[in-house]
């Protein structure tokens, strides 16, 4: 059956166990309108709340919640089947609740992971040696993690010659990635003796958190498109560009990509930045 992604805009003021109840009813009259709940993410302080649903078509998706819980959503985004996988780790299980931040406040399971890689990095090692090589990894450090800083994103690893990276909004990791593009490019135009490229890749999910690490599909999935990315590219996941439709971000379509470690094609975007 189809998969669907719907967002609420207008959830200021509800509360967890609020939502929590409204959503076991949805739950309760799922059969009727032959859908299936798989898992809903909800950020309080924003309001904002996505819910994650198995449907015949965006119809059914908008019906249940107008009938049951008369919260409507802002938008109701198809997505495409492997991407399920990206959030719910291979599972179809109904799953309620949030994750809580360090500061005690509801916070969405839902990951953007970034990666970099400085191109030629083995060469530049060879052509500069290792004293060179180390100055110019710092100048890619330098950047990214200003850029991480602008956008509310994390290191996560420094990976010898990039940096992985998470953000609780897809759309600021986005933005993260544009600037460090952005930034290169101004070193390079104002220190071309010094020039570096860089790839960069973005995916999304519900990747598992230990020891301030992350693993999972999702970030498996991001570092093979950083991988596939061409220097000075930055490459996206088709949830990615699926979770910011309507944002003034503009993608190009690169079609299904076979990539190392995926059993099926991923449907990758080139970003214009």
């Amino acid at each position: 059956m189809p998969l669907f992604m719907d967002l609420h805009e207008d959830m200021v003021g509800v509360s967890a166990d609020d939502l929590e109840r409204t959503h076991m009813t949805e739950v309760d009259a799922q059969d009727r309108y032959g859908v299936k709940f798989l898992r809903y993410w909800f950020n309080e302080p924003s309001g904002t709340l996505f819910c994650l649903i198995e449907a015949p078509d965006a119809d059914a998706c908008h019906a249940v919640h107008r009938d049951v819980s008369k919260c409507t959503p802002s938008k109701i985004i198809p997505v495409e089947p492997g991407t399920v996988d990206l959030f719910l780790g291979g599972g179809r299980e109904t799953a309620v609740g949030g994750a809580l931040t360090t500061e005690g406040t509801l916070d969405t399971a839902l990951r953007a992971v970034l990666f970099t890689d400085i191109a030629g990095s083995t060469a530049m090692t060879e052509r500069l040696g290792d004293d060179g090589a180390l100055e110019l990894l710092r100048v890619h450090d330098t950047i990214v993690r200003a850029a991480l800083a602008a956008t509310a994103g994390r290191e996560v690893k420094h990976t010898g010659d990039g940096i992985m990276a998470a953000h609780a909004s897809v759309t600021r990791a986005v933005e993260c990635a544009i600037a460090i593009q952005r930034g290169v490019i101004s070193h390079r135009t104002t220190h071309p003796e010094a020039a570096i490229q860089v790839r960069v890749g973005v995916s999304a999910g519900e990747p598992v958190a230990q020891n301030d690490d992350l693993f999972g599909a999702a970030v498996q999935l991001a570092r093979r498109v950083c991988d596939h990315a061409k220097p000075d590219e930055i490459l996206v996941a088709n949830v990615v560009r699926d979770l910011t439709r309507g944002k003034s971000f503009a993608f190009e379509s690169l079609g299904d990509i076979p990539l190392k470690g995926f059993a099926e094609p991923v449907h990758l975007y080139k970003l214009a930045w």
